[in-house]
């Protein structure tokens, strides 16, 4: 049977093809409501991409646990035998949404999973650290990474300039100027949460964790040269690489995999556990296997379900928890307001964002809340009542946190060594991995003042001779 096409209200639409005029050669009429739907809804059609991460690709897929970690965690999404939907989405970060996707930057690694207990988000990066310690900073950091106001273009001065007096983001940008700094595509990269957060057991005993998502089909990279030719080509190279892939059955994998730190070791490490920019050193804290996740189906529609897909750390469930770590506390807020700014008021009542399981909150009323009460009870519109509606579940409480201190703005710098941990990843590469290196830093500084310059390789001088040399180098080579 053929549908019939209708206006938004459901009024069948006689001619899509025509506007309705006063005679061949007269003006347009008022009345043509169907002609000012149409005008009125393109000019609608765009949302305000996000200020980070607006480049996206992603998919929908399984989580399915194959190891028992019952003794650190109680959440059912965790535990052995269980099958859990999600949704991923890749992204650039210092990209916008016309952004070529095989340029050297660090990709989001962002993971929605409807499990029984509502939405868990793990909203990571293909990095296990970050820029930056402090969350004061990263608005900072961000505006380098974007363009500058008089020009209107990226500004490498404006990034060096940053990084040359950040040095605890020394770690970051070695990570970034390496190899793994431009991936071949979204399948052939690790995803990491990044930060510390907690898993609490059944007895409500808490562990610290870092999770990791180990891709299964290798590490691949493209050198600079690579990456130029192939956005000569296309623009397009990851959406095509993940698309494609998935179209074709060759559903990507990743291996899930945690550190565990015992909650009272948190004091006992050289480095803060907390610090975005450490990790932890896998020969004090292995990997433990947990599962595997699979992206099998592509989106039927990329932005009621990409675009629109809202990742927020603060989404968790009971058996997962936080820490003390700083830019996660920040997160916490920052990512739920800005999808409050950008999808509206109620942006888990979209499709995409809606938890499978039954929710109940005393939210009330705003733009676009198309769920009505979902206080459980009609009368019980606030709380507490007498009415029946939703009430508070004291059994889901977290164990008190053992980890206190007086407040005040603390010199995040201080007492840090920023240069030890970059210094064992750069010694842990060959020489041609360094070689590389070496040559994608150099010409990342094409056109940075000298000064700038000088102060960022007394940076690589500390962390090691032959990485600040092996730089001098390599920027002596491109003349």
């Amino acid at each position: 049977m053929t549908k019939k096409l209708t206006t938004t209200a459901g009024n069948p639409i006689a001619d899509n093809q025509n506007a309705l005029t006063a005679g061949p050669r007269g003006p347009l009429l008022m009345q043509d409501y169907q002609l000012i739907e149409k005008l009125a809804h393109q000019n609608r059609e765009r949302i305000p991409e996000r200020v980070v991460h607006a480049k996206g690709w992603g998919a929908h897929g399984t989580l399915s646990i194959t190891h028992d970690i019952s003794q650190y965690t109680k959440a059912k999404v965790l535990a052995k035998g269980t099958q859990t939907p999600m949704i991923c989405r890749f992204s650039t970060v210092a990209g916008e949404m016309g952004a070529a996707d095989n340029e050297r930057d660090v990709r989001g690694f962002a993971l929605k999973f409807y499990t029984e207990e509502g939405n868990w988000d793990m909203v990571g990066n293909n990095t296990p650290v970050f820029f930056l310690r402090d969350p004061y900073k990263f608005p900072d950091f961000i505006h380098t990474q974007k363009r500058h106001p008089r020009t209107n273009m990226r500004s490498p001065t404006a990034m060096w300039d940053y990084w040359g007096q950040s040095p605890e983001a020394l770690h970051q940008v070695t990570i970034l100027m390496s190899d793994r700094g431009c991936p071949v595509s979204p399948m052939h990269m690790n995803g990491y949460g990044s930060h510390t957060y907690s898993l609490i057991s059944a007895d409500n005993k808490r562990v610290w964790v870092k999770f990791h998502f180990k891709t299964q089909q290798g590490h691949e990279f493209l050198t600079n040269a690579e990456s130029s030719a192939k956005i000569g080509e296309t623009r397009e190279g990851f959406q095509e690489e993940l698309f494609g892939a998935i179209e074709a059955g060759n559903f990507p994998k990743w291996d899930v995999k945690i550190q565990v730190m015992q909650e009272e070791d948190a004091g006992n490490t050289p480095y803060n556990p907390f610090d975005l920019t450490k990790v932890w050193p896998h020969g004090d804290y292995p990997l433990i296997d947990v599962g595997v996740f699979e992206l099998n189906r592509n989106a039927d529609n990329y932005f009621a379900e990409i675009e629109t897909a809202a990742y927020s750390p603060s989404n968790i469930v009971p058996g997962i928890g936080f820490s003390p770590d700083k830019v996660l506390q920040a997160r916490i807020f920052s990512y739920a307001d800005a999808h409050r700014y950008r999808l509206g008021t109620h942006y888990e009542q979209l499709p995409v964002n809606r938890p499978v399981c039954p929710v109940h909150t005393y939210h009330k009323d705003g733009k676009m809340n198309v769920m009505g009460p979902q206080t459980g009870a009609g009368d019980a519109f606030y709380e507490p009542n007498s009415f029946g509606g939703a009430t508070q579940s004291p059994e889901f409480a977290e164990p008190a946190l053992k980890i206190s201190g007086d407040a005040d703005r603390y010199n995040h710098r201080d007492g840090n060594d920023d240069y030890s941990q970059p210094r064992a990843l750069h010694d842990l590469m060959d020489d041609g991995q360094r070689a590389r290196l070496y040559s994608n830093t150099a010409e990342a500084m094409a056109g940075v003042p000298e000064d700038i310059i000088n102060t960022v390789l007394g940076h690589y001088d500390k962390i090691s001779p032959a990485y600040g040399d092996g730089i001098r180098a390599a920027r002596a080579k491109l003349g």
